[in-house]
């Protein structure tokens, strides 16, 4: 994922703007392999002006966890590789690299003069008057016990009905992406000493569900699982927020603190600024698996919920009804390999079109359930590579007419015409020779 701001103002009083970026190709540009963006500024440049950009990108199973196998009691350590400089197709007047660990056991790195490094923070640069495409092969030895929750494959299932509810259900497949777990498990130790036993590993996992949800289940292939708490519509700690901190100006700043491990944002920064994020209320699912998750164990589980309605369906102007829901996973700072949405729409609709903020695979399939003729038009989204960033609305817009909401009741009432029908004609009808 690659987003950019332009950044307008100074001090306190700065704005963004974002800008259009979409991806080229350039196959005859050094180095092989790499993939290049377009950035559209918001109005051109003229001859000596200058603009501030802030441009985030973000990077999955970036990390390698070295040792790969680790024991239960001991701590995970993995290896970021990269470059001291940015890989730019322009020239670099000065630049300086940030690399944060989240914590200060640091194994080993790379030196490159200048470089230094103040308790979690390492600091390559500044560098000055570098060419076109130059750059700095680094790598740094760190301690991380975040733990790699990979979900494999999500697939989200939202069937709509008419008549009145919207079901949701989640399949998924996750795994620990980190470094594999050797010897055996000791829950007594687990269960004593989590801190020092099983300091990479996960027990909880905390979803974040739309406002109004019901019905809500948690259960995996033995059947109901029982450790689940459900907060609705609760804010914790009052109003929740997130702060977005960016360094000093003409800087490259890693951020690998603080993030989930299995990926990485990375900010270029060519200005001074701070924001802080209101997020809304939702309703919040903390969920236990039947048993914690070490590196290279997985678990498959399902999460289904319902909600209102008139909370998501709405009616364009041009007589289309359209479905305005969260393209993403309810599971907070999660990295999706596969995502699959498939919203089923009610029998009868016709013309399904998607409107996503971003690229994404799309085809129609056919749903049978009960009751059915024709079969529902189901429209199937496919997203690989996914990131909380990419966490947006998206819409699906379709052509419904009324009167298709009278065939079930109608179907359920002959079928019961047609029941007594055959009744009153047994008992009149005499069989006997």
């Amino acid at each position: 994922m690659v987003d950019a701001l332009a950044i307008k103002g100074k001090r306190k009083k700065t704005t963004s703007v974002r800008l259009e970026v979409k991806p080229i190709e350039l196959p005859d540009a050094p180095p092989i392999d790499t993939k290049y963006f377009t950035i559209y500024l918001a109005n051109p440049l003229n001859s000596g002006e200058s603009t501030t950009l802030e441009v985030l990108y973000v990077f999955t199973h970036f990390l390698e966890p070295f040792p790969a196998e680790i024991a239960q009691s001991e701590s995970q350590l993995v290896f970021y590789n990269d470059t001291a400089l940015i890989l730019s197709p322009y020239h670099i007047k000065q630049q300086t690299t940030f690399i944060k660990t989240p914590s200060t056991k640091v194994e080993s790195f790379i030196r490159m003069e200048p470089t230094n490094r103040v308790g979690t923070e390492i600091k390559y640069g500044p560098y000055e008057d570098r060419p076109p495409y130059s750059i700095s092969p680094i790598h740094v030895h760190f301690e991380n016990n975040s733990p790699f929750a990979v979900v494999e494959e999500l697939v989200q299932e939202i069937e709509i009905s008419h008549w009145g509810n919207i079901q949701v259900t989640e399949h998924y497949k996750l795994v620990h992406a980190g470094a594999r777990h050797k010897g055996v498990f000791s829950r007594v130790d687990y269960q004593s000493r989590q801190s020092s036993n099983g300091a990479s590993s996960f027990r909880y996992l905390l979803a974040r569900l739309p406002p109004r949800v019901h019905s809500v289940y948690y259960r995996d292939e033995i059947g109901n699982i029982s450790s689940s708490h459900l907060r609705t519509d609760s804010l914790k700690n009052g109003r929740r927020s997130i702060a977005l901190c960016v360094l000093n100006a003409r800087c490259f700043d890693y951020s690998v603190a603080n993030v989930v491990s299995s990926f990485m944002i990375m900010h270029l920064h060519l200005n001074a600024a701070f924001a802080i994020i209101p997020v809304e209320a939702k309703s919040e699912l903390e969920i236990e698996p039947r048993y914690p998750l070490f590196g290279g164990w997985k678990a498959t589980f399902v999460i289904g919920y319902g909600l209102p309605l008139q909370d998501f369906l709405f009616e364009s102007s041009d007589d289309k009804r359209y479905l305005n829901f969260t393209f993403g996973c309810p599971l907070i700072g999660m990295v999706v390999d596969k995502l699959t949405i498939k919203v089923v729409l009610p029998e009868g609709s016709t013309d399904p079109s998607p409107v996503v903020p971003f690229p994404v695979e799309h085809h129609l399939e056919a749903k049978y359930s009960s009751l059915d003729v024709v079969g529902r038009t189901v429209v199937v989204l496919e997203k690989k590579n996914f990131v909380p960033m990419h966490n947006s609305h998206f819409q699906v817009y379709y052509t419904f007419k009324p009167i298709f909401m009278l065939a079930e009741p109608l179907m359920l009432a002959s079928a019961f015409f047609m029941f007594f029908v055959a009744c009153v004609a047994y008992i009149h009808i005499d069989l006997s020779i």
